[in-house]
């Protein structure tokens, strides 16, 4: 399988669904990434991209495509949605991730709404979850509490960032553990990534 995950800046689809991507890349499938921007709103964009490079060779990746928006400023244009276009006909992939488009960043917001745009085609479309998700109800659950401590490593690429903490004073490591448990109890699971399909077609054989 080609699996494709879409963030809008580094560290975006490791915090949502690194766990996951890791598991496809263990039993074989071929993983992509594509980052619209670099997150230098957020840091140095030279340092946030050698992170994300670390990152993406932690989980097996077959390819990380970068998007060279500018952050904080991704938008839904034309343009944006031509270049996901480009990548989806590039990797042809049997299920696209993306990011919860109710969300309080701009740039998650916009970046959704091109996927779903870009993906009408596209049997199998997933929302993963961030910190930034509003309204996140999510009706699959994958068990990663056998890799839990690899997400965590891999997390621990984004040395920038990882000391940052959240509204809930928790930085990302403690953040990542807090939201795996809740989820894995909600999936009936010690941790769980949570995702909600925009569409998933089931083929039975």
């Amino acid at each position: 399988m080609n699996i494709l995950a879409f963030g809008a800046h580094p560290d975006d689809i490791e915090l949502g669904c690194a766990g996951t991507l890791l598991k496809y890349a263990k039993q074989g499938s071929n993983v992509y990434l594509c980052v619209l921007s670099s997150g230098s709103e957020a840091g140095d964009a030279v340092t946030r991209e050698h992170e994300q490079e670390e990152a993406a060779k932690k989980l097996g990746v077959k390819e990380l495509i970068w998007g060279h928006c500018e952050d904080t400023k991704i938008s839904v244009n034309k343009n944006n949605i031509s270049f996901i276009e480009s990548v989806l006909q590039k990797i042809k992939p049997d299920e696209v991730y993306v990011n919860y488009y109710d969300d309080t960043h701009q740039d998650h917001r916009a970046l959704a709404q091109c996927v779903i745009s870009a993906t009408r085609y596209t049997q199998r479309v997933i929302y993963y979850e961030d910190y930034t998700s509003n309204n996140f109800i999510p009706d699959i659950f994958v068990d990663i509490g056998e890799i839990i401590e690899e997400k965590i490593r891999i997390i621990e690429s984004f040395k920038s960032q990882i000391s940052r903490s959240f509204p809930s004073e928790l930085n990302m490591i403690e953040s990542i553990r807090a939201v795996a448990h809740f989820r894995g109890f909600q999936g009936r699971t010690k941790y769980a990534e949570g995702f909600k399909a925009l569409r998933y077609l089931k083929h039975l054989e």
